[in-house]
């Protein structure tokens, strides 16, 4: 009997294990790659211009199909004032017109990774934290150019190979991060931004 007893205890064991060691509950790694960004706002051009990420993250599967995914990303990227940019804006000279403004952001997305038939590949959404970490006083005279945080929120696509990771997804920004006045426009300025990446899960 205590022969049987141990044997069961000892299958139950080394399925429990390999469970365990199958679905990998916490992952960790890290990612980076191309950042096509653009400053959706009166007084800037139009376009995505080509910046980069660099981050880690961690992965905690909850239950099969369904997992969450904490990041911590720098990313980078440029835009360029109009012509008439000074004309728009107070505190701000002709110097401004036609400006590039690099925008370098330290960002925390917290993600909801959910299974699409495989658990190779997953939806992720969610939102994002930013803080920005250039310099905020960028036009001229003006006091802070751009406010320090931002809320964003998060979709895309990850597909997980054996060890390398490759993630796509599309970042739009919900708060105005204009922080000089305007004269002729009251438009918000809000970030928009393409993420392609690879990397590596251990």
């Amino acid at each position: 009997m205590k022969k049987l007893f141990l044997a069961v205890a000892m299958l139950a064991m080394t399925a429990v294990t390999t469970t365990v060691s199958a679905q990998k509950l916490l992952r960790f790694g890290f990612k980076g790659g191309a950042n096509l960004g653009k400053l959706d706002g009166t007084g800037f051009q139009d376009g995505f211009k080509l910046g980069y990420h660099l981050g880690g993250f961690a992965q905690l599967n909850l239950v099969k199909g369904f997992g969450v995914q904490g990041e911590v990303i720098f990313s980078s990227t440029k835009t360029k004032t109009t012509d008439n940019f000074s004309d728009i804006y107070k505190d701000v000279s002709t110097s401004d017109d036609r400006k590039e403004v690099k925008l370098n952001y330290l960002s925390i997305p917290l993600l909801a990774n959910i299974d699409l038939g495989t658990p190779r590949l997953k939806l992720q959404v969610g939102p994002q934290f930013g803080a920005m970490v250039s310099d905020r006083k960028v036009f001229g005279a003006a006091n802070t150019a751009f406010k320090g945080g931002e809320i964003s929120g998060v979709a895309g696509l990850w597909l997980q190979l054996p060890i390398i990771n490759v993630s796509a997804r599309y970042i739009i920004g919900f708060n105005d991060v204009k922080g000089v006045e305007s004269v002729t426009s009251t438009s918000n300025w809000k970030n928009q931004s393409i993420q392609l990446g690879v990397g590596v899960t251990l």
